[in-house]
């Protein structure tokens, strides 16, 4: 099998202190967290005393002002245990690195070092009820009064929506305007007018929450605007590679892990007077999918490394996210039926894995953006080669 070659002796040490963490204060609780819907604050403070949340966060503002890989490892480890309770991704890498890359000098002072502690909980609000994918759509308003903004609007499926102190608002500045009119905004959830609205009941990742979110006439400084006005598709545009990567490296994982639990449950489960392992259509099934994980992981880990060299483009994301997430998919469906039955059950960690699964088609952009994305790059520079054409038409081309 090929050797992974993007992490160091840090990042492995690092690696080993997370699964600990994982084992000692996620595991013995997550199931309890199933039942409520939400993980408590104090896991984030936990996660932050430890060191895993924000871990790019600059030294000045209370981070460790390590690589990206520090937060890979994160990522990747929990989507290793199968909890998908904590939303440390949402708010490590897209919050803290919006504020980050666009903040200003007081924005970052003010939410940054609270960030890596878990005192300040971040979330992203840009899906509405009307608006998924296509980020143009949004009606969310924030309306000029004297210094301030009012906002006032609706969001929904917005993840550690039932516990976020802050959130990345997009909002339309300018309801003519398209793309040029969304603006974003840092809105503290402590200020009156926002509300938020139930704890919505999911498919899966039962234990993370995800909440519509209410402004009613939500007052915030022009000081909170993150950018400029208007600028806020294009920001959003710039950070949607690293969005789609981390969708990637967490499909990555997750196929690696489920073929796994089934080689060796089906290594140990006996049916016909020999193991399940021992029939043919086992190994060749298992076959293909460690093949696909393995292309899977090549292919993430080359996007990691050309992120971090900042060459991963749009185009690359989308085909990973797109890749990834199919192969994620199919994966845990077709590892499920291996385990029968009892890949049915709740208690399971297959099953749990197949119902959390689903949401990666959709997150960070659906698979028909993906291919709408890939698709029309593949003929924006396209010219007519006429020697092709004669050969593959058999005609002169006109």
């Amino acid at each position: 099998m090929f050797k992974r070659e993007l992490f160091n002796e840090d990042h492995e040490a690092f690696r080993d202190m997370v699964r600990r963490f994982i084992e000692n204060e996620i595991a013995p609780h997550h199931a309890a967290w199933e039942g409520t819907g939400v993980v408590p604050r104090e896991l984030w403070l936990k996660a932050g005393a430890a060191g895993m949340l924000c871990c790019t966060v600059p030294e000045q503002y209370g981070g460790a002002a390590a690589d990206y890989l520090f937060d890979v490892v994160v990522f990747e480890e929990m989507a290793r245990s199968g909890f998908t309770g904590p939303g440390f991704m949402i708010h490590c890498d897209l919050v803290a690195t919006y504020i980050a890359s666009f903040g200003s000098e007081a924005q970052k002072k003010q939410w940054l070092p609270k960030m890596v502690t878990g005192e300040a909980i971040g979330s992203l609000g840009m899906t509405e009820p009307h608006a998924g994918s296509d980020l143009k759509a949004i009606r969310t308003k924030a309306v000029r009064d004297g210094d301030d903004y009012v906002i006032s609007g609706q969001k929904v499926f917005i993840s550690n929506g039932q516990l976020c102190d802050v959130i990345v608002l997009a909002t339309k500045t300018d309801s003519t305007a398209g793309a040029k009119g969304v603006t974003l905004f840092l809105v503290d959830t402590s200020l009156p007018g926002f509300r938020r609205g139930k704890n919505l009941h999911k498919l899966g990742m039962k234990a993370q929450d995800t909440s519509e979110l209410f402004f009613d006439e939500v007052r915030v400084p022009a000081a909170a605007m993150l950018g400029e006005e208007g600028k806020g598709f294009e920001l959003m545009m710039t950070k949607l590679a690293q969005e789609r990567l981390a969708q990637a490296i967490r499909s990555a994982v997750v196929a690696e892990t489920v073929v796994e639990w089934t080689i060796d449950y089906t290594a140990n489960r006996k049916a016909f007077g020999k193991t399940i392992a021992d029939f043919q259509n086992t190994q060749f099934k298992l076959a293909e999918l460690k093949t696909e994980a393995v292309v899977g992981r090549q292919f993430t880990d080359k996007c990691i490394a050309n992120f971090m060299k900042g060459e991963l483009d749009a185009v690359d994301a989308a085909m990973a996210k797109m890749w990834l997430s199919n192969m994620h998919c199919k994966v845990v469906d077709e590892c499920l039926q291996l385990f029968g039955g009892w890949g049915y059950m709740w208690e399971y960690p297959i099953a749990r894995a197949y119902a959390d699964a689903r949401i990666v088609k959709i997150a960070g952009g659906s698979i028909e953006v993906m291919k709408h994305i890939i698709g029309r790059q593949l003929f924006a520079s396209y010219k007519p080669r006429k020697d092709a054409l004669n050969g593959v038409l058999g005609v002169n081309p006109v």
